[in-house]
């Protein structure tokens, strides 16, 4: 019912706000090393606490350096951070690190600030990203934004334009049921399975349209998964 998935939302809510703060101060306290570390603790700890259970497919591509994925919700970030085995550094919009509290959780690890009005910040982009890929794994929600629907938002172009530029090795990420678990903008909680699959990996430099043709690829996959994980009624 609904008033119980509401409930259960406000929990989730609570929980994650209280893990967040211990986060933070985590991060404040040990030294860097430790970052993710403390990263797959907390994050672990939301999704138990939330009930969630993360089951993974396909194989992780350790050379691939950035990895792409949909986004319909809040969860999706602790799905992730709490499976992805390599340390990684997430692209985000400004406004984010603006975020007073949350902010904080993108700023301490050096997550990289995307200005999408300043015409000039591709070009700190390409600079920032070249140096953390060095050691990290780059993150990106390439639609920009959580999606409320069943379709995939349009692919911003800026995951290409960085993949394109580095020449790096890209593995798409299909999150299943994320926003049907926890659905963070009615703030409903259903406790259950995410599935997260592992597509096969790619060089960016070897097809043009490879940006769009993921699109298309990915909106597959996350239909006929939905449809054996978390039906419509």
């Amino acid at each position: 019912m609904k008033i119980f998935a509401k409930i259960r939302g406000i929990w989730a809510t609570v929980v994650i706000i209280v893990l967040v703060t211990f986060n933070i101060f985590a991060f404040l306290i040990f030294p860097k090393s430790y970052y993710k570390k403390i990263k797959i603790f907390y994050t672990r700890a939301i999704l138990i606490f939330l009930g969630i259970k993360v089951v993974t497919e396909g194989k992780i591509d350790k050379e691939a350096k950035m990895i792409i994925m949909n986004h319909s919700s809040f969860i999706d970030i602790p799905v992730i951070e709490a499976t992805y085995p390599f340390d990684m550094v997430w692209i985000a919009k400004k406004e984010l690190f603006d975020t007073p509290f949350f902010g904080l959780l993108l700023k301490l690890p050096e997550n990289i600030r995307l200005d999408r009005q300043d015409k000039r910040a591709i070009i700190r982009l390409l600079k920032e990203a070249k140096e953390k890929v060095k050691k990290k794994t780059i993150a990106i929600f390439p639609e920009g934004t959580r999606s409320s629907k069943d379709r995939l938002l349009p692919f911003k172009p800026g995951a290409k334009v960085i993949a394109d530029k580095l020449n790096l090795k890209v593995q798409p990420i299909v999150i299943v049921c994320a926003r049907e678990r926890f659905d963070s903008k009615k703030l409903e909680l259903n406790p259950g399975v995410i599935k997260v699959k592992y597509l096969p990996s790619f060089e960016a430099k070897e097809e043009e349209e490879w940006l769009k043709n993921l699109r298309e690829e990915m909106q597959k996959v996350l239909d006929e998964e939905k449809r054996k994980l978390c039906p419509k009624a």
